[in-house]
């Protein structure tokens, strides 16, 4: 893992998924009596993956495993522990085209005022869900933003993306003022109850949980997903409002490579999946507004 995390430049989250996808294939592989990385062919790896597919494993998750052992194998071979790399013509399961999910407008805002304002956590959680929304920041992005990152006077946010990239991102008016609050009384409570249970408070981050600490980014998914729950608008997590973020865009009039800009897509052709998303939401427009729409036969 520190080859992941120093000569790769994984962030924190990436190495722990692959550590967690290490220590399972090597469980697995010891379970058959594979303990030494030398005992391992392409055919045990090959049936690995066979058994996590027949589990009904997701193809992400099989993808994830397959490029972590190609990984692995592949720095056992440049470091000698292994004669040849059985890793190496190992092929990831086709992803297939997915859309994802996307709000509409009034879903989102039915969200937001489904925080209860009256306590500082409820704040919290309106303050999350303006940020997420309002900037198209990923969870983990929004969990580790910091007040120096932070720029209410001039309603934007820089934020970290993969890779350490950093982009500004504007944010509108009433995530200002919902952030605004937060930081004036609801943040401070907050700290305050991490000082009192002696939990590192890590000031400078924006976000606090529930015991004052920094808000983790499983907390976070959980927050939004009680929302949704209170809200009645289905199942819906921290992803869900970048997508809805971007769509919204689009459907807006915004500039594909603005909003390539805005989501930190190191590719075109990562964002222009959303104009898919877009191009449906029109027809369904287009099908419930244009008067020979509604009467085709």
């Amino acid at each position: 893992m520190r080859h992941t995390r120093s000569e790769r430049g994984r962030r924190p989250h990436t190495v722990d998924a692959y550590r967690r996808d290490a220590t399972d294939v090597a469980r697995a592989l010891s379970a058959v009596g594979l303990d030494d990385p030398r005992a391992v062919g392409r055919d045990e790896l090959r049936g690995y993956l066979a058994d996590l597919a027949d589990a009904g494993a997701a193809r992400a998750t099989i993808a994830r495993r397959t490029s972590t052992l190609r990984t692995w194998f592949a720095l056992l071979e440049r470091r000698g522990h292994v004669a040849t790399d059985p890793a190496a013509l190992l092929v990831s399961p086709k992803q297939g085209r997915h859309l994802p999910r996307v709000l509409r407008v009034d879903q989102v805002e039915a969200m937001i005022d489904a925080a209860d304002v009256s306590t500082p956590t409820g704040e919290r959680d309106r303050a999350l869900i303006e940020l997420l929304y309002a900037s198209g920041a990923r969870v983990e992005e929004a969990c580790t933003l910091t007040l120096d990152r932070l720029d209410l006077a001039q309603s934007q946010v820089r934020l970290e993306g993969k890779g350490g990239k950093d982009r500004i991102v504007p944010i509108g008016g009433a995530a200002v003022r919902v952030l605004r609050s937060y930081l004036d009384v609801a943040r401070p409570t907050l700290l305050a109850g991490a000082r009192a249970t002696s939990v590192a408070p890590t000031d400078g981050i924006v976000l606090r949980g529930d015991r004052g600490g920094p808000l983790g980014t499983r907390d976070a998914r959980t927050i939004i997903g009680r929302l949704a729950d209170t809200a009645g608008v289905g199942h819906v997590t921290p992803h869900t409002l970048r997508h809805s973020f971007a769509t919204h865009l689009l459907e807006g009039g915004a500039d594909l490579r603005v909003v390539q800009e805005l989501l930190g897509h190191a590719s075109l052709a990562t964002t222009q999946r959303y104009t898919h998303l877009s191009r449906g939401r029109l027809r369904e427009v287009h099908a419930l507004a244009h008067p020979r729409a509604r009467n085709a036969r």
